[in-house]
C-alpha cells in the first residue's frame, strides 16, 4: 500500500538540517570557509530557548509543563531559566510601590 501526500521528516534529519544551517548564525566571527568544522545550534537548544522565552514572558508554570511536556517542575527547570533582566522586570512590574510612582 503506497502512502499518498509529503513525506515525512524524520526529528533526526530535521535536526542535522537545522544544525548544519544554523553554523554560521551560531558562529558570527567564523569564516564561511570553517563551516564544516562549525557546530550549529540544536533543536534541542531552539526547544530551551523558547521555554526560557516563554517563562521570562510571564507563561504560567502548568501551561510551561504542558508545552513542554514536563511531569515535574523540577525537570522543567532545566529549560525554563529565566535571566537576571526578566526577573528584574518581573518584580518591578509587580511592585505596587514603583507602580505608585508612575
Amino acid at each position: 500500500m503506497s502512502r499518498r501526500g509529503p513525506a515525512r521528516l524524520s526529528y533526526r534529519r530535521a535536526e542535522e538540517i537545522f544544525e548544519e544551517n544554523t553554523r554560521l548564525l551560531a558562529n558570527p566571527l567564523a569564516s564561511p570557509e570553517d563551516i564544516e568544522d562549525l557546530d550549529g545550534w540544536t533543536l534541542h537548544r531552539l526547544r530551551h530557548s523558547a521555554l526560557t522565552h516563554d517563562a521570562e514572558n510571564g507563561t504560567s508554570t502548568p501551561m510551561l509543563l504542558a508545552r513542554s511536556r514536563h511531569t515535574s517542575v523540577r525537570s522543567l527547570e532545566r529549560y525554563a531559566r529565566p535571566g537576571v533582566d526578566a526577573v528584574a522586570r518581573h518584580a518591578s512590574e509587580r511592585d505596587p510601590a514603583a507602580r505608585r510612582r508612575t
